[in-house]
């Protein structure tokens, strides 16, 4: 029986290329070989790192030496990994960068053939190359807007971990990016495979194309009001308690009504709104740890079976409690 083709991977890093972009995916790809060899099979991923000029710094100070020219020609299955950088916004005005993008204006991406897989602002990178025309495509939630001014051809997704729309797939960055390549590792080599990678990793939750980006915990925080920080952060500790606006408003040291204003202006939603998402979060988890309805219930904090179900049904969850 013939072996599966071994996929060329390859990393195109530049100066100050965010290092937990590229290192998690790559270690999952080298944990996979190693799996398979154990399991004596034959490696599925051959990984290079590859860059305008022979030496590169990491985000975090260290340097990448000994890294191989941007290749020129491809043998088999490819996969092209663009990586992420430090800033706000992404300038593209260094040699290497203009390098960079000139290389991949030249290939022709197809499915099976050579892919491309962005990560973080990596998705910027191909946007500048002019590749991303008509495709969807995510990438870090503080580079949306960029994104979508680069190239206005593409369909910019919002928070998602990762899309895949062949022959691109791309993530939200830092460590979605490790969730995108265990992804591709169950396509690849099954999910059985990915799933102890991931075990391997240490990745307690594999998330999928559809799961959001920002978790409720983290969502509605994108403001600078310490007495709403001072509520958020305490119905996060405790989302099972008994809150209230009352409640909430003493944490806060304010009135109710101010509260209520407080959370609408800043936050972009009401106070009870705000702790019933948390709420079905912390239900969301219970369930996928194990828990029944009526336990998940009483963890998060829902009176009762009926509530959590009412609360599933009103943020437009697909399916129901039971089915998680």
């Amino acid at each position: 029986m013939r072996s599966p083709p071994l996929i060329r991977v390859v990393f195109a890093l530049l100066p100050h290329s965010l290092v937990l972009d590229w290192a998690g995916p790559a270690e999952a790809l080298r944990i996979t070989n190693q799996l398979l060899r154990a399991a004596g099979q034959p490696e599925r991923f051959a990984i290079e790192f590859a860059s305008p000029s022979p030496d590169a710094a990491g985000s975090v100070g260290i340097t990448l030496s000994g890294l191989s020219p941007l290749p020129t020609g491809w043998d088999g299955p490819a996969w092209v990994v663009l990586v992420g950088l430090p800033g706000h916004t992404l300038s593209v005005e260094a040699p290497e960068a203009q390098a960079l993008l000139h290389w991949l204006r030249g290939l022709r991406f197809e499915a099976g053939r050579l892919e491309l897989v962005t990560i973080c602002a990596g998705a910027l990178l191909a946007a500048h190359a002019g590749v991303l025309a008509g495709r969807r495509v995510t990438t870090h939630h503080h580079h949306l807007d960029e994104l979508r001014r680069t190239e206005p051809r593409c369909e910019v997704v919002a928070n998602r971990v990762f899309v895949i729309d062949p022959p691109l797939c791309s993530s939200a960055g830092v460590t979605t990016g490790i969730d995108l390549m265990l992804h591709r590792i169950a396509q690849t080599c099954g999910e059985v495979l990915a799933a102890q990678v991931a075990q391997t990793m240490v990745v307690a939750l594999r998330r999928g194309p559809q799961d959001p980006e920002l978790s409720p915990f983290l969502a509605y925080r994108n403001h600078l009001h310490p007495a709403l920080h001072r509520v958020q952060d305490a119905v996060c500790e405790a989302p099972h308690q008994d809150w209230s606006v009352p409640r909430m408003a003493q944490v806060a040291r304010t009135s109710p009504r101010h509260l209520t204003r407080l959370f609408v202006e800043h936050a972009g939603t009401a106070p009870l709104t705000y702790l019933r998402r948390l709420r079905l979060a912390t239900a969301q988890l219970a369930l996928q740890s194990g828990a029944s309805v009526t336990r998940a219930a009483e963890m998060s904090g829902f009176g009762s079976d009926t509530q959590l179900r009412r609360a599933w049904r009103q943020f437009g969850l697909a399916g129901s409690p039971s089915q998680r």
